[in-house]
């Protein structure tokens, strides 16, 4: 099933590389695609709760959904991310 999230503290390409990597990696996941813009996840998958895993694995990566509180250490774990993001090769 295709599914979006909209996430918050997503600033930049590396921010989208990031989740894109490591969302690619999650077993029943496929399609992502992340869209900067609009701060918004597209992925498909298999059922619910892979897509619950999904927003558990942003919330970790600092990329929580609209839903959660944005705090601070969610915020810094984003900026540790997309600097991640943009550092990697590819």
């Amino acid at each position: 099933m295709k599914t979006s999230v909209i996430v918050q503290n997503l600033q930049c390409d590396g921010c989208a590389k990031t989740i894109t990597s490591k969302l690619s990696e999650m077993n029943g996941l496929s399609d992502v695609d992340v869209d900067t813009e609009t701060t918004t996840v597209h992925f498909t998958c298999e059922n619910i709760d892979d897509a619950i895993l999904v927003k558990d694995k942003l919330k970790a990566l600092g990329y929580p959904s609209i839903e959660y509180k944005n705090s601070v250490s969610a915020k810094a774990r984003s900026f540790l991310s997309c600097a991640s993001g943009k550092m990697s090769k590819e």
